[in-house]
């Protein structure tokens, strides 16, 4: 690391340490800007350079945080909620919710409540699989090696949801995927939680054709976002639907696989399966 690298490294771990610390004022552009002697325009750049996310959106992630803490368990009110993050009211913590989780802080304060979802486990070409659906679409996919401690997983997403263990079309038609039935692929509805960059980002990899691979680099481009690899990267290991959406086909720009929320063994596994199915 050179030794600007260094410098410029030091003032942007100053700036996230004085964001966490002042958050509850919410403290501008220029304020933070001003801890570390830059302007507001270069502290802005350098930011979102090294951190992968502009200081706005930075201070967004860890309110919110903060706020998650607080609803949790019914701890507090949303009025008081809001209050206690340092948001002017119920409906600033209302948009940051929409903006972050892609739900609103009521949606998130009772886990799923009122929400019935169906569960399954299927045997893949790469082990056993859970997959649940509410009444909308698959909500959820994921690779199990130990079922009691996949539905964990799971009851973390909707921890205040109704689980029944059975199987439905929507599960049936997501799962011909592994079979090659591809006929039926458009028959596949899915009910995506997320803010919107994760959409956007998840809406990309499903144009990732079979047997073809992309990178963080790439899909940050096709977002428009080119220097938010980093972003693309959590969002795309934060996919909460395996194989039907393929973040397995993204890898890094310098040929190494990078990771996989499943095993890197498996993400090998599918992309060699899918360039035979291919070849074939």
């Amino acid at each position: 690391m050179s030794s600007q690298d260094n410098i410029n490294y030091c003032r942007i771990a100053e700036a996230i340490n004085f964001i966490k610390d002042n958050f509850k004022s919410q403290p501008s552009l220029d304020e933070i800007a001003e801890q570390i002697n830059l302007s507001p325009y270069h502290f802005q750049r350098l930011f979102t350079d090294w951190a992968g996310t502009s200081p706005k959106k930075f201070l967004q992630y860890i309110s919110i945080e903060h706020a998650k803490k607080l609803l949790k368990g019914h701890q507090a009110s949303l009025f008081d909620t809001a209050h206690e993050t340092g948001l002017s009211g119920t409906s600033r913590l209302h948009d940051l919710f929409i903006t972050i989780e892609g739900m609103t802080p009521a949606e998130y304060k009772n886990g799923g409540k009122d929400l019935a979802i169906n569960y399954s486990f299927a045997k893949s070409p790469f082990g056993n699989i859970l997959v649940a659906s509410t009444e909308k679409g698959i909500c959820y996919m994921a690779f199990s090696e130990d079922e009691l401690i996949s539905i964990s997983e799971l009851k973390k997403h909707f921890p205040n949801a109704t689980y029944r263990k059975r199987i439905d079309l929507f599960q049936q038609n997501a799962l011909c995927v592994f079979t090659n039935d591809w006929a039926k692929l458009d028959q596949v509805k899915l009910h995506l939680r997320g803010t919107d960059f994760q959409l956007k980002v998840w809406q990309t990899l499903l144009k990732i054709p079979q047997g073809q691979l992309s990178s963080y680099g790439v899909i940050a481009n096709e977002i428009e976002k080119p220097k938010a690899s980093r972003a693309v990267g959590t969002a795309t290991g934060s996919n909460p639907v395996a194989f039907l959406i393929p973040c397995h086909r993204v890898i890094q720009g310098s040929g190494n696989l990078g990771g996989y929320m499943w095993g890197n063994t498996r993400k090998s596994a599918i992309i060699a399966w899918e360039s035979a199915k291919v070849d074939s």
